[in-house]
């Protein structure tokens, strides 16, 4: 096992000259935060763990270095969270000699951590630290899905060295990853290839245009609840609400939006990861772009806390916290199997990969109504193709 002192830099932050929120009110009154006083101890135990990571190069985001402290400061200074989730800052990680050498060291702190089960919430830094999650998320060769919450999809068809603004293509190229399944989710047309989504329908990949998420803002949830990592950049959101980033846009999400999908990822069953990128603090205007990011993470932590695990209990028939509907369709053989929890009101597809294996889906209440009028949800179409149905 590595020692993690030898990998990160504990937390220092400089006193507040006002605090609107102390003691036990305050969120570091909940967090275990490591500030050098003595060696980082073994992490077993915490359910999550917030890491900074200050390095912004292979971008051209130079400033993003600044982002964890200016993130964490207003982080501390909102209230604590309710319940009793055990959360540990571990401070930031330690930039390597090489950009290469960052993405290796992140990656096996990350993998002490996952092996743990403790839920690693990483303050970027930029989208180029992504090879570092993809590694450590595939070490198991366990197959994992990603969404990732932007303005732009970070693909490029030409070939070359993966930076900030092409990251995809190391995850869905390279020969050791495990990723499954990507879904985007807020991109702007004006900003996108349109080869690229192409390509994407092809690899029947989850899509949602802003102006889609923006008419159904809940549709989003199931895409949440099915991915194992969840990767939100800053510039997704509209300049106005959040300036300080390399490539803002003047359209994209509100504040509210944007918080209300973190809480989402915090909602999911199955994630594993959450990240937040490319905050960089030389941009910003009073600190607006690092609160609204620590707001992300608050309200991530707060789904978090209040998450029920329902998707390990799905195939138990005999369980009375589900109630199962058998819909036919005369598109399909057989009858379509929704799946609604009786204590979350979520809902479930259960599909049937060539091998005849059940695999659940998460869905929305109007994919059941779909399915009634005798419609197939695209959701469910795509998952079939991809189980190779």
């Amino acid at each position: 096992m590595i020692d993690l002192n030898q990998y990160i830099d504990p937390v220092c932050l400089d006193k507040p000259e006002v605090e609107p929120l102390r003691g036990s009110a305050a969120f570091p009154h909940t967090v275990a935060v490591n500030t050098g006083n003595e060696p980082m101890e073994d992490p077993e135990g915490f359910a999550v763990a917030i890491l900074g990571v200050p390095d912004d190069r292979s971008s051209s985001n130079a400033g993003a270095a600044y982002a964890p402290d200016a993130v964490r400061k207003s982080l501390y200074s909102f209230s604590r969270l309710p319940g009793r989730l055990k959360i540990t800052d571990l401070g930031n990680f330690r930039p390597g000699t090489t950009f290469d050498d960052t993405i290796a060291g992140l990656r096996d702190v990350l993998n002490l951590l996952l092996s743990k089960k403790i839920m690693p919430v990483i303050i970027g830094g930029t989208s180029a630290l992504m090879p570092a999650i993809d590694r450590a998320l595939s070490a198991g060769k366990q197959k994992w899905s990603l969404v990732s919450v932007d303005s732009r999809i970070d693909f490029t068809a030409e070939k070359r060295a993966p930076d900030a603004l092409n990251w995809m293509n190391d995850l869905i190229y390279r020969s050791g990853s495990c990723l499954s399944h990507l879904s985007a989710i807020g991109h702007q047309t004006y900003l996108t290839d349109q080869q690229v989504v192409n390509r994407f329908n092809r690899r029947h990949y989850d899509m949602m245009r802003i102006g889609e998420v923006r008419a159904a803002v809940h549709e989003t949830e199931p895409i949440f609840r099915d991915a194992s990592a969840a990767l939100f950049d800053i510039g997704a959101v509209r300049q106005s609400d959040a300036p300080g980033t390399y490539l803002p846009s003047s359209n994209g999400f509100y504040g509210e939006e944007i918080c209300l999908l973190a809480r989402y990822a915090g909602l999911s069953d199955n994630l594993k990861l959450f990240a937040v990128t490319e905050v960089n603090p030389t941009l910003d205007n009073r600190m607006q772009t690092s609160q609204l990011a620590a707001q992300l993470i608050w309200f991530f932590l707060e789904g978090f806390s209040q998450k029920q695990f329902e998707a390990s209990f799905l195939g138990d028939q005999t369980s009375n916290r589900f109630t199962r509907y058998h819909v036919t369709l005369s598109d399909l053989e057989g009858e379509a199997i929704f799946i609604k929890s009786m204590i979350t009101e979520r809902w479930w597809i259960e599909i049937r990969d060539s091998a005849g294996a059940p695999h659940y889906l998460a869905c929305s209440y109007e994919d059941y109504l779909m399915a009634n009028r005798d419609q197939v949800p695209g959701r469910w179409t795509r998952a079939l193709l991809r189980y190779g149905q």
